[in-house]
């Protein structure tokens, strides 16, 4: 399987890093869809349903650590990718991954083909564990 099918959420209050990821992930043969904060990711999800997120880790409101968690045990095979601009992350990375979650962590500046790196893991993976009717893969 191709890229086709493959879809990445993008979530960050930034949001033109938010819309220039998306713009790169669909030009390089995904779908994408953008949006800037958890609840509105939570929202979107119930349509979209993506195979990878990729999040800020600081927003307002509910942060990438909730958001991961959520879409771990919610979305079952959904990959996160955090990024984060901010050391104050550290403590909320740590103790989530303490707890035995696993998620993908990049600090920011992410260069775009980091990103499409991600992606891409996630679509061979998909690949080799397509379940037709949910869509998913096993968790990074």
């Amino acid at each position: 399987m191709g890229h086709k099918g493959i879809r990445v959420l993008i979530v960050d209050d930034e949001r033109t890093l938010a819309d220039t990821l998306a713009l790169i992930v669909t030009r390089s043969g995904y779908e994408s869809m953008a949006v800037y904060d958890g609840r509105e990711a939570i929202e979107a999800a119930t349509l979209f349903k993506p195979h990878a997120v990729i999040s800020d880790v600081m927003m307002p409101g509910m942060n990438g650590i909730e958001l991961a968690r959520y879409f771990t045990e919610n979305f079952a095979g959904c990959r996160v990718l955090l990024m984060t601009g901010h050391d104050s992350a550290d403590s909320l990375v740590e103790a989530y991954l303490s707890c035995g979650h696993v998620v993908n962590i990049l600090t920011k500046p992410v260069m775009p083909q980091t990103i499409l790196a991600f992606v891409a893991s996630c679509a061979e993976a998909f690949a080799k564990h397509e379940e037709p009717d949910r869509g998913y893969s096993g968790i990074v």
